[in-house]
């Protein structure tokens, strides 16, 4: 479904991609780790045309995003997922209005429609009894539940993770991503992770991808990541710092 080449992106004297290329599979459940800084969320940033690389392409279903118009570009993102480290929830708005949103602003369908779908998504996550509820009034775990809804309710093709369990407590981090994994396979989405999440990337990857200053620097499995004797990796998943 995705094809990346040559990915390259400097914010001045900073080069935070520098030549990446990889493929992410129809249906496939891809982790991207690294650093903090190292260009994961400008990684996803460029898939969804929210950055413009300095050199390479983005092939998404065999279209280049990168030569995309607004209009096209408008057309491509609704077919699209996003879910912020933070939920990225409307305060000003109840959870019914947060996930009616999306649905309003970029689809024509009837009040009853857009009822039904609601109720629907809100029961793939659990959460039926929150509709009416303000995010003031739901917790960290319930928010990220609600955010996960908002971005799945228009059935996206791709869904784009960024940090999906940070600030989480281990449990519901957990939960979060068993019901993450749930959902790629109901919905038959493919998925693209960035987290720093151990525990999080054995639920949900096939795939991984270690970034380390700006160039991938391993590609495998999870425990093939966690078994390597590179030095960076055994460093990075480590709780001790390696020397030798």
């Amino acid at each position: 479904m995705i094809e990346i080449r040559g990915l390259t992106k400097s914010f001045g004297d900073l080069h935070v991609l520098n030549n990446v290329s990889f493929d992410v599979n129809v249906g496939e459940n891809l982790v991207v780790f690294g650093k903090s800084g190292t260009g994961k969320s400008v990684l996803l940033k460029c898939i969804v045309g929210l950055l413009k690389p300095d050199k390479g392409d983005v092939f998404v279903n065999g279209e280049n995003v990168i030569t995309f118009s607004t209009k096209k570009l408008n057309a491509f993102r609704k077919n699209l997922g996003f879910l912020f480290q933070g939920a990225a929830l409307y305060d000003s708005m109840s959870v019914r209005e947060n996930l009616e949103f999306p649905l309003k602003r970029n689809f024509n369908f009837s009040q009853e429609e857009v009822d039904k779908k609601v109720l629907k998504t809100l029961e793939l996550v659990g959460l039926e009894e929150a509709v009416d509820k303000m995010p003031s009034e739901l917790s960290g775990g319930m928010r990220k539940r609600i955010g996960l809804a908002r971005s799945i309710i228009t059935e996206p093709a791709l869904m784009l993770y960024d940090e999906p369990t940070t600030g989480l407590d281990p449990i519901t981090s957990k939960e979060i991503s068993v019901l993450i994994l749930n959902l790629q396979k109901k919905l038959k989405m493919t998925s693209i992770v960035v987290t720093h999440d151990l525990l999080c990337a054995e639920i949900i990857s096939d795939r991984a991808i270690m970034l380390n200053e700006g160039k991938i620097v391993f590609e495998g499995t999870i425990e093939e990541m966690t078994n390597s004797q590179d030095k960076f990796l055994k460093n990075f998943f480590s709780h001790e710092i390696i020397n030798d």
